[in-house]
């Protein structure tokens, strides 16, 4: 249950981020629209990718077990410069969630294909989820599959949470204090998961 735990919390520390995929999101719950077959595909890719990490890394540990010893600095520099982002942002101000128009009309088809673009297309991701995210399960020897399935979890109740909840946070995310305040949590974050991969 720790290891899954750990998993849990890391995935969602990594998922909040704001980015172009969770404002996607945000926008369709807004919108009311296509916003169930849109957290599907966040959460399938999500796992998939979480699962070829935890997988593909282990087996690389196992092979060259000084891989784990990059993989973990390389996670620890990627985490911190990720919180000086974000708390930059915190201090000088984001962007307020801007909605377009009432969402009418549009095909589902076209905003599925904009959401597998923003997921499979965005670098990010795969820094976030294979190679950090499978570092650290890889730290986790035969526990490995239980962090992954923590960490997929998480992402399963970030996006359900985003995309249905979306539509009573509208007048809240509008203001860019709003965002100032989630960013310097996910700066916060970022640093304890840091912490932690560093200590092992």
């Amino acid at each position: 249950m720790t290891t899954a735990l750990h998993g849990f919390l890391a995935g969602l520390t990594l998922i909040i981020a704001i980015g172009s995929q969770n404002v996607f999101v945000l926008r369709q719950g807004l919108r009311r629209e296509h916003v169930g077959p849109v957290v599907a595909v966040c959460i399938a890719s999500d796992a998939v990718l979480i699962g070829a990490g935890a997988s593909g890394l282990g087996a690389l540990v196992r092979a060259v077990p000084e891989v784990v010893v990059a993989a973990r600095w390389a996670g620890v520099a990627f985490l911190l410069g990720y919180a000086v982002l974000a708390a930059r942002r915190a201090l000088h101000g984001g962007e307020s969630l801007q909605v377009d128009g009432t969402g009418r009309g549009a095909r589902l088809g076209p905003v599925l294909a904009t959401a597998i673009a923003l997921t499979w297309l965005n670098p990010h991701v795969y820094l976030d989820t294979v190679l950090l995210l499978g570092s650290i399960a890889s730290t986790h020897g035969g526990e490995a599959p239980l962090f992954a399935a923590g960490a997929i979890a998480g992402s399963a109740v970030w996006f359900t949470a985003l995309g249905l909840g979306a539509r009573h946070l509208g007048r809240l995310l509008s203001r860019p204090r709003s965002w100032q305040v989630l960013d310097a949590l996910v700066a916060l974050s970022m640093v304890v998961v840091a912490g932690m991969l560093a200590l092992g």
